[in-house]
């Protein structure tokens, strides 16, 4: 943890970096517009945060924003909070200091943001009749925790004390969730009682209904979109009169599920609606500037009424920065406009980065090394349940559970149900795989044909996601209803947790050594471990596409960079040049249905086929 010069912040007293008491926003007693990006800590490589961080400044910004993610900081109730390496969150608002960048901070508790939960721990959000987001003392508990870890962090690198943080966020949205006037009034004092003497803001879409639920006395109301700006600021002017504008999210492009098409949004619209809010004096921050990766298993997910929709592994977001760095045409636009907003030429702008290199296009050989069966069963850890256990119940927080009991299977065609199956998984009667079933074909069931003899049978539940927004926030993962042979329900459980956030290079290998025969070992078509190695010079960024392959998620040097899925849109993977080495690489894929022949290095991204998209409240 890099947090040196906080103790010397500390020792200076001065006063709020921002005023937003009257219709002009002031910074020091100056008027002053906010031009700000958000750029997530917890989804850029570390080594990177210097090189995204001089991206945004390039783009003619003056602030950013990042939200903090308390579930990437703490996973367990037993674990102290980590802030080394990649969470070193002060490290990354120093960095932005030192750039000349003020910090806009969103410390939550929840933050949405598609990430798994919601940000919110999975210790909290499956702890029995904890109304989570509310004033329940049971919750409030839980967050006074978090708090009492999280402020003495950052409050040093306030602007009050020499710091680049110059506003921080009560909440997040919160009108877009509930109504509990005393659980934000409980944060926003949570806040001042730890030391936050800067700016407070709220922020929520620009409806009657978000704002009666998401804004509090005293603390400047914000709003966030995607269009309309004069119709937010309009609605705002109403209630706050004395108050500067400030879109807190401005949506120049959206994020993606798998199944999907990739969404854009042209340059042109999300300059117009830039340009519109920056030239009549309001402030904004673009969400996203850079988007970054949804590493490992972080990627939240949506629920439309129906069925479970995952967040993809790129979080691209088609923002003016794109996912590697690049500098799109939207962000040549909105370059012009924060340019002419600040009186300078883009000429006149920092120098935007070079990018990196990226290695020679190549296609490597696959070689499968154990049947997924074969890979899994000796894991140990297993619990004994009569019924099948849930997520929460084993205390996992994401991966895979292998399921395992010894029913009778009576003679004849009979169907396996999954009751209210949360994810996808798999069926598997004496080795054989019988099906695959989602949150809507759960119900549906698997058909297979007993001869009256006890027969093994497995189920590989996966989680694709936590649900990241809305009212099944927090919702647990797995066959939430049990499993049934036609009416009568399956007892006598042995579930085995699969960590996979947790497995390193030692734990890949300790899988790849299950198959100490051919019998133990997959073919390709079929589901299974396999690895492909490479060698380079040096390393540099790539783009990995797996032709051939169907679902599952790939290590990189033993790290787990993320899910991948054929259903799209996005093709290929961005592997940033960090988790390369150079000399020999191995790449290791868990693939659940289908192992490819090969894996190709690209030389640009392939988000996919697009579609236009822009965010509106009608």
């Amino acid at each position: 943890m890099t947090t040196s010069r906080g103790p010397e912040r500390a020792t200076q007293t001065r006063d709020a970096a921002l005023e937003a008491g009257s219709s002009q926003l002031l910074r020091r007693g100056i008027p002053h517009q906010i031009l700000s990006g958000s750029v997530h800590y917890f989804r850029v490589h570390p080594q990177l945060w210097r090189d995204r961080l001089e991206r945004v400044r390039a783009l003619g910004l003056n602030t950013v924003d990042t939200y903090v993610a308390w579930n990437f900081h703490q996973d367990r109730a037993d674990e102290t909070p980590r802030w080394d390496d990649w969470r070193d969150l002060p490290q990354f608002i120093e960095i932005a200091g030192d750039l000349g960048l003020d910090v806009m901070l969103r410390p939550g508790p929840y933050i949405c943001a598609e990430w798994a939960n919601g940000g919110l721990p999975t210790f909290v959000t499956d702890t029995p009749r904890t109304a989570v987001r509310s004033s329940d003392p049971a919750y409030l508990a839980f967050v006074e925790r978090w708090l009492d870890e999280l402020i003495p962090q950052v409050a040093p690198l306030q602007s009050v004390h020499g710091g680049p943080i110059t506003s921080v966020q009560v909440e997040n949205e919160y009108g877009s969730f509930g109504d509990d006037a005393e659980y934000l009034a409980w944060m926003r004092d949570a806040l001042r009682e730890r030391g936050i003497r800067e700016l407070l803001f709220t922020a929520d879409g620009p409806t009657e209904l978000m704002l009666d639920g998401g804004t509090i006395p005293g603390v400047w109301a914000t709003a966030t979109f995607g269009s309309d700006p004069s119709g937010a600021r309009d609605l705002l002017s109403k209630r706050r009169p004395d108050e500067p504008f400030l879109c807190a999210e401005f949506w120049n492009g959206w994020f993606d599920h798998w199944g999907e098409q990739h969404h854009v949004r042209s340059a042109e619209s999300a300059a117009k609606v830039v340009g519109d809010v920056v030239r009549s004096g309001g402030s904004v921050n673009l969400y996203m500037a850079h988007g970054g990766s949804n590493h490992g298993l972080w990627a939240g997910a949506n629920h439309d009424g129906a069925k479970v929709q995952p967040t993809i592994t790129s979080y691209d977001s088609d923002a003016p920065i794109s996912e590697h760095g690049e500098l799109t045409d939207k962000g040549a636009a909105l370059r012009e406009i924060f340019a002419a907003a600040t009186g300078r030429a883009v000429s006149e702008l920092p120098v935007m980065p070079g990018m990196a290199a990226v290695l020679p296009a190549q296609r490597i050989a696959v070689e499968p090394v154990a049947d997924l069966l074969t890979a899994l069963r000796p894991l140990t850890g297993s619990v004994a349940s009569a019924g099948v256990p849930t997520f929460a119940d084993l205390r996992l927080s994401s991966g895979m559970v292998l399921h395992r009991a010894r029913p009778i299977l009576p003679r004849g065609a009979h169907r396996i149900y999954l009751h209210d199956l949360r994810d996808r998984a798999y069926v598997f009667v004496d080795g054989i795989c019988q099906g695959r079933l989602d949150d809507v074909d759960g119900s549906a069931g698997v058909e297979v044909v007993g001869h009256g003899l006890p027969v093994l049978l497995e189920v590989l539940v996966e989680d694709r996601g936590r649900i990241n927004y809305g009212p099944l926030l927090g919702a647990d993962k797995g066959a939430v209803g049990g499993v049934s042979i036609d009416r009568r329900l399956v007892h006598g459980w042995e579930s085995v947790p699969v960590p996979l956030a947790g497995w390193g290079t030692d734990d890949l290998n300790d899988l790849a050594g299950a198959a100490s025969d051919e019998a133990g070992r997959p073919s390709y078509d079929s589901a299974g471990l396999a690895q492909a190695s490479f060698e380079i010079d040096e390393p540099a960024d790539t783009f990995l596409a797996l032709p051939g392959f169907s679902r599952g998620f790939c290590w990189v040097n033993g790290e787990l960079i993320g899910r991948y899925d054929s259903v799209g849109p996005q093709r290929t993977t961005y592997v940033p040049a960090p988790y390369l080495r150079a000399g020999d690489n191995v790449i290791t894929l868990l693939e659940l249905e289908s192992i490819g022949r090969a894996i190709e290095l690209c030389e640009r991204p392939d988000l996919g086929p697009s579609e236009p998209y822009v965010e509106t409240f009608e």
